[in-house]
Parts: C-alpha cells; structure tokens; sequence
C-alpha cells in the first residue's frame, strides 16, 4: 500500500512542499482523516468538512504562524488542527485531556484566537492586524467567518471600522448556504482571478492617477461606472459601502483557484481590507452528512459507512424535550405566546415549536442582543415572548438584559438551556454565570428545576408572571424520568420545599444537583449524620421565610447550585448575614463552580472535579462538622 501524501505532512511547512497539482490529492486525504476521527470522537463534523480545500490552501500561501489565521466560529478547525502539529492527537478531540473543539490559543501557536462564540473573528483580527502595523510587522491576519456569524452585529461594527481605519486584513466569508452552481464557471473563476490580480489592482490606481487630472464631477462619475461594472459583476456593494474590496464569489472547494485567488490577494499592494467571498457546501464528501438537514453539524461517533450515530438509549425525556412540549401545550391555548431564539431552533426545541406554530416563532439567527430586545418589545404589545437562548449566549445579551427587559420590568421569559458544565463542548460552552449574572437585577425572577417534573412547573409559572421579567435555567441531556405533572400546575413566586428532615445539616439545593444531594444523605445516615434537605427552586426571590427557620434549627448549612461564585449562595449568605446568624455561630459552606474554567470532559468527570458530585457533598458535610469542636444538641425541627 502506497504511502499517503498526508502521511508526510505535520506541519505547514511540509504542505508548501507539496506541488500545486497535489493539493487535490491531499484534501481528499485530509477529508477522509476528519471523517475517520470524527467517526471515533463525535464533534462538528459538517463544518470542519466544509473548509478542507480552504484550509489547505491558506496554509500552502501563507506563512502560519507568523501569518496570523484566526477562524470563527472555530469548531471548523478540525482540518486545521491535523495539519498543524496536532495529527497524532486528533482522536483525542474533546475529550479529558486532549484537544478542545475550538482554537485554543494554550494549545497550539497556530490558533492565534479563540473562538466557541460566533462573529469574534473580524474583530480580533483587526485588533491582531493594528497591533502588527504599530510594531512594523508585514504579515498577513486572515480572518475565516461563516455565514451565519455574518448575522451578528458584532461582525458589521468590525467590518465599518477596518473600512474606516483602511487597515490591511483579509477577511474570507464561508458561505455554506447557499448553492454553489453559479460560481463554478469558467468565467465565474477568471473574473475572480482577475479582480484579485495584481493587473487589476494596478490599473485600479492608474485609472484614479489619471482621472486625478480631470475635474472633480469627472472623477466622481467616473469612479461611479467603475465601482457600479465591479458590483454588477461581484455583487460586493454591501461589503464596498463598509469599505471592504469584495472578491467573488468564488468555488470554495476548488483548491488550485482559491491558491492563485489568495497569492494574488497576499502580494497586492491593496490600501485596505479585503472580502473574499467563498461558496462552499457544508458536510462536502460525505454523503450522509450532505443529506442531513442539518449537514450533521454536531455527532455523536458514528459508523462511517451508514452515517448511523451511536445515541445513548434513556427512556427519560431530555430536559430541552420538555421545556418544547410544554411550551407547544400552552401556546395551544394561548395565541399570545410567541417563542425566539437565535440560531439554536433545533438546539433549543423550538423546530418542533415552529411546526406547529410557525408564524409564531422567531429565529433571528445568531444575534442574542437583538433577540432579547426584539423580545422585550413584543412584551411591550400584550405577548408573551419566550427567548430560548443557551445560557452561555445570553452571555452576550446582558445588556440588553438590564435596560431594555429589567429597567422597565417587561415580562420576557428567559428559557435557558444548557445551564451547568456541558461536557465535550468545554468552558466557552459551558452556563456558568446565568444565576449570578441574573440573580442580581432588580425585578427578575430566577428558577432552576431539579428534576424535568420541576421544569414543567416552572414553564407553567413563568406563564403567569405578566408583571416582570422570569427565567429558569435548566441541563443539557436527559432527565431522571420521573411523572410528569400537568399544565396547570404552578409554583408560588419565591416558595422552596423540604425534600428530607435530618438533625444535623441542612442542605440547600438549587437546580439540578438535588439527586447527588439525596445520594449523599444515604451515605451520611449510615455514618450517623442525618440531613435537611431543601429544594429552593427560586434564587430570586429567595424563600427568606423558610431558610430562616432552617438556619434556626441546624448547626449548620450548606448551599450547592451548578454556577459560579456570587450566584444562590451568595444571596444566602447576604440574608443569613444581615439577619446576624453568623454572630451566633451559624456555620455556613457554599458549593460553587470552581473559580476557573475547566476543559472538556465527560460531565461526570466534570462535575467531580469542580467539587460537585455525591462525594463532594458528603466531604463538605463531614468537613463543616469537624470545624466544630461539639455537634451543637438537636434544635432540629419538622418542616413541612
């Protein structure tokens, strides 16, 4: 068996051996590599398939690292990952201790930004790019954006402000949504050569050197015909108006163009930024992911050659399942539910909404900021908007949060997936700060469920809440498959529960960790140490009346909920401390994520390591009680 090209290829450098008549030959090779880890790994498959020709072709034109290339959003750097150093670690792709999903700048020299969020990419290269024109630095920063991220406004001030600043970056925009049959042309390719060409580029400023001579009217027509022929031909006039010179659009999987496209763009002595605007086709090569309807954007592993995923077989609901068969019974009922979210319809459940009531969902593609507004103003007109929104993403709407929902007390519902540690998809997805981020706005009610049942109840009372804003944040994956409860179910705002009565430790459990909580109360009581047990269900408002009395009637408490420092706890501890029960010798611990983000891993391993897990809890009790030199007598109570 003949060796593989790809085989002798670790780094950039041994690509740019290669003659141009070979880079056909190694992208199939690379192509048919991602599909093999991925089978083995689980990932993004569908976009990191779709920028294997572009890949290899910026690291066979330009001089990475030095040339700085900055992807977004990142997880369609699989190919790039194999070819820079990282090959042999490839099978390691999101797993405990291997490579992340994303460029990670810890990680490799060549991930020159990281990027788990969309739309970063044309800021941080022209940040990159300032800063290598304040040092003399001439190496290029290329800037690789997919279409959907173009939907964020984040990505336009970018764009107006290296139009302004006429700095020298080149941005290429993926656009795997649309067909790629107009741009596979023979003249499609010349025209593109052509304007990307250092003869265009030259007449260009000829032109100009000489219509300098005329009048100013002349000029301006002239410029005019010539800018109005170019965009005829490119259609590139929103990019032009930003100040960008648009290319294309051009075949993104024709490697040998793109190479000639990206010398001609490299060596020109263009004053400005540059667009190049690349068709490619996402999960290209591989047929079942061509056919997916959503070009298997995120597997699990899979048998390569039936495409089939290996799911894991629950009998429980998944808590996204949930929250949209919820929701769709409501809605059912009341025509002024509306649901939005941002480009997650699929992710959040709302695909299954939007079936049943499609002119009333809203997917505003990946613009979270825009959401939240967009849903405090149809608060404002009587409806009840649902913004879907995972909670790392809303991340990036929290000002939007405050003063367009919060401010005025518009009851928007927050429906926020993805809450806790995630896994695979590592800290830039993990919802680590929604409790703290929310819990302290003025007007908000803050709910996490502890079981999927809990969930339904608090869909069902932010139905209700119609004088403020609400949000209850819930799990990735599937729940513990308890009864489901009906819709008419509904809490009372800022009531907890007590789950278990103990002596000597009560634990007050916000979200999902309820059922570690009850594990660890078994091995407690057999080590005779028994335990209260609350579910809080609200962080805002918080059941001052209940963990009062608890905090009466035990040595000791100890608070967990799945988000960082400053979340439930903290606003624990502020009431227990403005009430004095620390000068009474109340002893107090809280469990929080670690102040830290922690790499990917299984979410069992995760939350064992941020301290989470039945084991820490036991260790935390037992530790809370060791720090007193006598177990103060039984002063415990019955709740009810």
């Amino acid at each position: 068996m003949s060796e593989k090209l790809l085989d002798k290829i670790n780094y950039p450098s041994d690509l740019k051996l290669l003659k141009k008549n070979q880079l056909k030959t190694i992208s199939e090779e690379l192509r048919s590599e991602l599909i093999d880890a991925v089978s083995e790994t689980g990932g993004h498959l569908g976009a990191s398939l779709g920028v294997v020709e572009l890949t290899v072709a910026l690291h066979y034109v330009f001089n990475t690292p030095k040339d700085k290339l900055v992807w977004d959003v990142s997880h369609q750097c699989y190919p790039h990952k194999i070819i820079t150093g990282r090959k042999d670690k490839i099978r390691t792709l999101r797993k405990g201790g291997g490579l992340s999903g994303f460029t990670k700048r810890a990680e490799s020299e060549y991930d020159s930004f990281g990027a788990g969020h969309s739309s970063t990419s044309i800021s941080s290269a022209l940040g990159i790019a300032t800063a290598k024109k304040l040092s003399n630095d001439n190496n290029s920063v290329v800037a690789v954006i997919g279409d959907g991220a173009m939907s964020a406004g984040m990505a336009y001030e970018a764009m107006n402000n290296a139009g302004a600043m006429k700095s020298k970056l080149i941005v290429i925009l993926n656009d795997n949504d649309m067909s790629i049959a107009r741009s596979v042309g023979a003249m499609s390719k010349y025209l593109a050569r052509l304007l990307s060409g250092k003869i265009y580029f030259s007449l260009r400023e000829t032109f100009k050197l000489i219509l300098s001579a005329f009048s100013k009217r002349f000029l301006k027509t002239a410029g005019k015909a010539e800018d109005m022929l170019r965009n005829v031909v490119t259609g590139g006039t929103l990019f032009n108006e930003l100040g960008f010179y648009y290319i294309g659009p051009i075949n993104g999987h024709d490697v040998n163009n793109l190479v000639t496209i990206l010398e001609n763009v490299k060596n020109s002595n263009h004053n400005g930024p540059i667009l190049i605007h690349a068709i490619t086709q996402k999960g290209k090569g591989y047929k079942p992911a061509e056919e997916s309807s959503d070009k298997y954007h995120g597997v699990s592993t899979f048998n390569i050659a039936t495409g089939k995923q290996s799911k894991s077989k629950s009998n429980a609901l998944s808590y996204t399942k949930v929250f949209a068969n919820t929701l769709i019974k409501h809605a059912e009922n009341d025509t002024k539910i509306v649901a939005i979210t941002g480009a997650m319809s699929s992710g959040t459940g709302l695909d299954s909404f939007e079936k049943k009531f499609p002119e009333r969902m809203f997917d505003v593609g990946i613009a979270e900021q825009h959401a939240v507004t967009f849903a405090a103003g149809l608060a404002t007109e009587g409806y009840k908007p649902f913004a879907a929104i995972y909670s790392t993403f809303l991340q990036r709407a929290y000002d939007q949060a405050v003063h367009d929902v919060a401010i005025q007390s518009l009851p928007v519902r927050f429906a926020i997936d993805r809450a806790g540690l995630v896994g695979a998809d590592g800290p830039t997805h993990a919802g680590s700060f929604d409790i703290t981020y929310l819990s302290t706005l003025p007007n908000f009610v803050v709910m996490a469920p502890s079981d999927e049942a809990e969930l339904v109840r608090m869909v069902n009372t932010s139905v209700c809440i119609n004088d403020r804003p609400s949000a209850f944040r819930y799990p990735r994956g599937v729940g513990i498959g308890v009864e489901l409860p009906n819709i008419n179910e509904v809490l009372e705002i800022g009531k907890g529960k007590v789950v278990l009565n103990g002596k000597h430790i009560a634990i007050l459990n916000f979200g999902a960790r309820l059922y570690e909580c009850k594990k660890a109360s078994e091995i407690l009581k057999a080590k005779g140490i028994t335990i209260t047990i609350l579910d809080a269900r609200f962080a805002k408002p918080l059941d001052e009346k209940l963990i009062l009395e608890v905090a009466s009637n035990h040595e000791a408490i100890i608070s967990i909920e799945e988000g960082s420092i400053g979340g439930f706890g903290s606003h624990v501890v502020q009431l227990l401390s403005n009430r004095g029960f620390f000068d009474k010798g109340l002893k107090f611990r809280s469990m929080t994520l670690p102040d830290k983000f922690l790499d990917q891993d299984t979410p069992e391993q995760m939350y064992k390591k941020a301290g989470l897990d039945c084991d820490s809890i036991v260790e935390k009790a037992e530790d809370v009680l060791r720090s007193n030199v006598v177990i103060a007598k039984n002063k415990s109570k019955n709740f009810s």
